[in-house]
């Protein structure tokens, strides 16, 4: 268990206590897990703070979906974001930014980076939007960046081992590699024998039932089709102890 450290995607503190209660390490606090994870509320950092205290809680600092090229306005909401998180209790920020061309906004992840005043900063799979993650690699070492979130710049971890692979070494252990995306139960061996990684990022969500009992299913609130209206998705207990254990009891 040691040799491998296991972080869950939530958006809800059943979810956090769920991992805190099957062994997960930290878990990454997002809303709108849709749109690939957007900055939770103020209301929601605290309570899985509290309702969670025996985890660690790295928490999503991105202003909205869609791409990573940021305006001046946004990075100073993501500034102040970030300030609050530390207030109330995060151990750490994931966040980041490119520029139009498809490389490191060194500037403004410089900005982020310091204003975390020290706690430990892992730039998210903007790096899978990168042009060249090689580069990327050794920029983000140069801004003191901790960790990266990465599939490989593939749809999914499975799909991305070969490049995995080569940015993992690249990496050398100047910053950890945290490899997300697909990861599950049935491949997370496969992806760490192929690999090297030894740091893993899943959310384990199952579908759960919403309780309510009238349901007008003519509307779709944020009017998209095919996102469900009634129905919620937890980090399922059972499904991060299987994902665990299928790496560290083979």
């Amino acid at each position: 268990m040691d040799k491998y450290l296991f972080e869950v995607c939530i958006d809800s503190v059943q979810s956090a206590i769920n991992a805190q209660e099957a062994g997960a390490h930290r878990v990454e606090l997002c809303d709108n897990l849709f749109e690939g994870g957007t900055t939770p509320s103020a209301g929601m950092i605290k309570k899985v703070r509290q309702a969670a205290p025996n985890i660690k809680v790295f928490v999503i600092i991105r202003p909205r979906g869609g791409d990573f090229v940021y305006s001046d306005d946004e990075i100073d909401v993501m500034l102040s974001d970030i300030d609050f998180a530390i207030k109330v209790g995060a151990d750490g920020i994931v966040s980041g930014c490119l520029l139009e061309n498809g490389e490191i906004d060194v500037v403004n992840t410089k900005k982020l980076v310091t204003a975390c005043k020290g706690l430990p900063f892992t730039f998210h799979r903007a790096f899978d939007m990168c042009k060249d993650p090689i580069k990327a690699i050794d920029q983000l070492i140069d801004l003191g960046v901790s960790r990266i979130l990465t599939s490989g710049l593939e749809q999914t971890a499975n799909l991305g081992i070969d490049t995995l692979k080569s940015v993992i070494k690249q990496a050398d252990q100047r910053l950890k590699i945290l490899v997300g995306s697909g990861v599950k139960p049935a491949n997370i061996k496969m992806i760490a024998d192929a690999t090297g990684a030894n740091e893993f990022h899943f959310s384990a969500r199952k579908e759960q039932e919403s309780p309510m009992r009238f349901k007008n299913d003519r509307i779709n609130m944020g009017g998209i089709s095919g996102i469900p209206e009634f129905s919620r998705f937890l980090s399922d207990k059972d499904v991060i102890k299987a994902t665990i254990n299928a790496l560290v009891r083979t």
